[in-house]
């Protein structure tokens, strides 16, 4: 996927989050940045944003506090990005099953049997599914975030290769946010012929085989 395309998908549903947050009565910038789960500076930034453009609006409150309410403006922005989303979901889904797919089979060519994904997300989740169809074994999800250790999808969520309990044969990059320092880092551990890369992630392995010669 292009990190442009990435990061404006992931600045979009940020929007529509909150958007949502706002119309169900979060009220404070401190309630909406718990139920978003994102730094509250962050919404912050957003909600002045969607002031400026007249989505919401914003009175004071007693106690010096504020309340947020969605203009006719921004109802009309949350329906669209609502179909925008669920759109952008089926298609992500749809491309990101035949991706990996892909990647299990050349991982089977390979002998690859027992595969590490890199990165917790949807792609993550997608790839789990996936793989119990193409015939692999997923040992672990490596994600380096404070929260990711746990179960995803039914794998073991460990921070750092290291922590992998059980052999594995391949890496594969499921990073959505930084996938070409996760795509270099694995590399750089395992080799160029045992990471594998879906092709959204607009990898092109053959460009680095080419820098390590």
């Amino acid at each position: 996927m292009d990190r442009t395309l990435s990061d404006s998908a992931e600045d979009e549903r940020i929007v529509l989050n909150l958007l949502k947050s706002v119309d169900d009565g979060a009220g404070s910038q401190r309630r909406i940045a718990e139920e978003l789960g994102i730094a509250l500076g962050l919404v912050n930034a957003y909600l002045k944003r969607c002031i400026k453009k007249g989505l919401v609006k914003v009175s004071q409150a007693p106690a010096r506090r504020y309340a947020y309410y969605l203009t006719p403006q921004g109802f009309a922005e949350k329906s669209r990005l609502t179909v925008e989303y669920l759109s952008y979901s089926f298609s992500f889904f749809r491309q990101a099953k035949a991706d990996c797919a892909r990647s299990f089979e050349l991982a089977k060519e390979r002998e690859f049997h027992n595969l590490v994904l890199f990165g917790k997300s949807d792609l993550a989740e997608i790839a789990v599914l996936c793989a119990v169809d193409c015939g692999v074994s997923i040992v672990a999800v490596v994600d380096k975030s404070a929260d990711a250790r746990g179960l995803f999808a039914g794998v073991k969520v460990v921070s750092d290769f290291a922590e992998v309990s059980a052999p594995f044969d391949a890496v594969v990059i499921t990073d959505l946010v930084n996938a070409r320092q996760s795509f270099d880092r694995a590399v750089e551990r395992y080799g160029l012929e045992h990471v594998l890369v879906p092709g959204l992630l607009g990898i092109n392995a053959a460009d680095r085989r080419g820098e390590l010669q």
